[in-house]
C-alpha cells in the first residue's frame, strides 16, 4: 500500500505538470493530453445539446434527428480518422472542431425550437 502511495505521489505533480502545459505542450504525448481534454468537452457539450433538442421534437423530428447524427459521426469518423493495418488514427484536432460545428448546429436548433417552433427540415 506505501508502495502505491508513493508512486501516486510522483504521479501527481506530473499530471499537473502535463495540466498547465497545454498552452506550450513540451512533447507529442503532451499535446496529444491537451488535445484530448478539449475533445472531451466538445464531446460533452456536444452530448447535453442533443439531449437538451430531443425533447423539443415531435417523433418525426426525433427520426429525422437521429439519422442525422449518425450521418454526421460517419462524415466526421471519415473525415477526421483513418486506419492503417493495425493502427488506427485519429486527427484531435479535425473532431475537436467537427464536434464543436455540430455542437453549435445543434444549438441553433433548440433556439429555432424554442422561438418560432421546430423544423424538421433543418435537422
Amino acid at each position: 500500500m506505501k508502495k502505491l502511495l508513493a508512486i501516486a505521489a510522483l504521479a501527481l505533480p506530473t499530471l499537473a505538470l502535463a495540466n498547465s502545459n497545454c498552452d506550450k505542450p513540451i512533447n507529442d504525448f503532451d499535446g496529444l493530453y491537451c488535445l484530448n481534454k478539449v475533445y472531451g468537452e466538445a464531446d460533452k457539450e456536444l452530448n447535453e445539446r442533443y439531449q437538451e433538442l430531443v425533447p423539443l421534437l415531435d417523433a418525426p423530428g426525433k427520426a429525422a434527428l437521429k439519422r442525422g447524427q449518425i450521418a454526421w459521426m460517419k462524415q466526421r469518423n471519415s473525415q477526421c480518422s483513418r486506419r492503417e493495418g493495425n493502427s488506427f488514427f485519429v486527427n484531435l484536432d479535425c473532431a475537436t472542431n467537427q464536434t464543436i460545428a455540430r455542437a453549435e448546429f445543434l444549438q441553433s436548433r433548440i433556439r429555432e425550437c424554442n422561438s418560432s417552433g421546430c423544423l424538421n427540415s433543418k435537422l
